[in-house]
C-alpha cells in the first residue's frame, strides 16, 4: 500500500500541475496581456507534455488539453 498512496500523491501532484498551468494560460487571456499569454500558453503545452511523457495523462487527453488551449489563444489573437 505504501507504493500506491507514492505513485497517487505523485500523479496527483503532477496533475495539479496540469490544471495549474491551463488556468494561468486562461487568466492570461483574460487579461489581454499578450507577452503573458505566450508564456503561459508556452509554459502549459510544456507541462502538458510532461504529463503525458509520464503517463500521468493519456497522450490523446494532452493533444486535446493543448488542442483546446491554442484555439482559445488563437481566438484572441485574431
Amino acid at each position: 500500500m505504501e507504493k500506491d498512496a507514492a505513485r497517487h500523491a505523485a500523479n496527483s501532484q503532477v496533475k495539479s500541475s496540469v490544471h495549474t498551468a491551463i488556468r494561468r494560460t486562461t487568466e492570461a487571456i483574460e487579461s489581454g496581456d499578450v507577452t503573458a499569454i505566450k508564456t503561459a500558453f508556452t509554459k502549459a503545452n510544456s507541462v502538458i507534455d510532461s504529463a503525458a511523457r509520464k503517463g500521468v495523462i493519456h497522450k490523446n487527453t494532452a493533444a486535446r488539453k493543448k488542442s483546446r488551449l491554442a484555439a482559445k489563444v488563437n481566438a484572441i489573437a485574431k
